[in-house]
């Protein structure tokens, strides 16, 4: 094997990481399809965390350890953890959920094919000339991901964070309601 013959990778030609890329993302993708196509709710959970751990190692197998670490930390750590609370305090049933399908499937496909061709022909589109330079400083890394997370994306991140406070404020007041009616919010003190 000549150094030219190794230079030269092409699209026919992938190497390991690319392959376990795509794998990793196809069982992603699988595992939120069932995330958003499962009646019980738990289970719609626990999905979730294997799609975004999934994302994770998508982003390890980038070479973005920092982001791969908040994915885990933030995403899997917190907002699922937070979501099962969100189901535990309004007292979501465990087991399969008739609420959970509204009888819109063939609309819901059609926007959310809709949406996936329209986000992939702007992402083909939008990077379709730009090459990464493996010689310069790596995209991944803390310092690059620090800059652009304080500088462009501070406002959004914040504002999910509140978001996500005011969803578990919310669970918390559905969870406290009173279910006869007698207005005082609590048992027992009548």
């Amino acid at each position: 094997m000549t150094l030219a013959a190794a230079v030269s990778h092409g699209f026919l030609s992938p190497t390991g990481v690319e392959i376990a890329f795509l794998l990793v993302g196809i069982a992603t993708l699988g595992a939120a399809v069932i995330t958003v196509t499962t009646k019980q709710l738990v289970h719609a959970a626990l999905w979730l965390v294997v799609a975004l751990g999934g994302i994770a190692v998508e982003y390890l197998l980038l070479t973005a350890e920092f982001i791969a670490w908040v994915q885990v930390l933030i995403y899997v750590g917190s907002v699922v953890v937070l979501l099962l609370f969100g189901l535990m305090l309004t007292k979501a049933p465990i087991g399969r959920s008739p609420d959970a399908d509204s009888g819109n499937r063939w609309v819901a496909l059609g926007v959310a094919l809709t949406a996936a061709a329209a986000l992939v022909w702007v992402v083909v589109d939008a990077f379709r000339t730009t090459w990464i330079d493996l010689d310069g400083v790596p995209l991944g890394s803390t310092k690059v991901s620090g800059e652009i997370l304080f500088r462009h994306w501070v406002l959004p991140f914040e504002a999910l964070s509140v978001l996500l406070l005011a969803a578990l404020v919310g669970a918390i007041v559905l969870s406290r309601k009173d279910p006869e009616g007698s207005g005082t919010g609590r048992e027992g003190e009548n």
